[in-house]
């Protein structure tokens, strides 16, 4: 009889465990992929090409994000053609700002490679190497 106690409990473990698992991976692709309900307000990017794993990733500009090849950037390229830490897009009350990084194979805004940081707008689009972002308003 104790046996049969301890097999359900095991199995009841197992099964709490699941909906553990379920629920904080839940959790966490809804902070991966940004909030798309953020009230109208402010600008976020949305990934258009590179790589198969961002594709789609809409991303809140909340805070400021650097994007780069290495490990510890908040957009991670695995790209030749991105320097470690490659560019950073930083909020502002009225829009937000794109600054390249001093990287080797520069920084692209609507076509044309940046030397100062510039504001961003709805609907500009930014190229490091090949991940390309749109600026969308959230």
């Amino acid at each position: 009889m104790i046996d049969i106690i301890l097999l359900a409990g095991r199995i009841a473990l197992i099964a709490l465990l699941y909906v553990f698992l379920l629920f904080a991976i839940k959790t966490g692709v809804g902070l991966v992929r940004g909030s798309k309900h953020s009230g109208g307000r402010g600008l976020g990017v949305t990934v258009t090409s590179g790589p198969d794993t961002l594709l789609g990733t809409t991303l809140p500009l909340n805070s400021a994000l650097v994007i780069g090849r290495t490990h510890g950037n908040d957009i991670v390229v695995a790209d030749d053609m991105v320097s470690g830490t490659h560019a950073r897009i930083t909020p502002l009350p009225e829009g937000a700002i794109l600054e390249d990084l001093d990287s080797t194979n520069g920084t692209y805004l609507n076509g044309l490679r940046i030397h100062s940081p510039q504001n961003l707008v709805a609907g500009d689009n930014i190229s490091v190497g090949v991940l390309t972002l749109v600026v969308d308003r959230l």
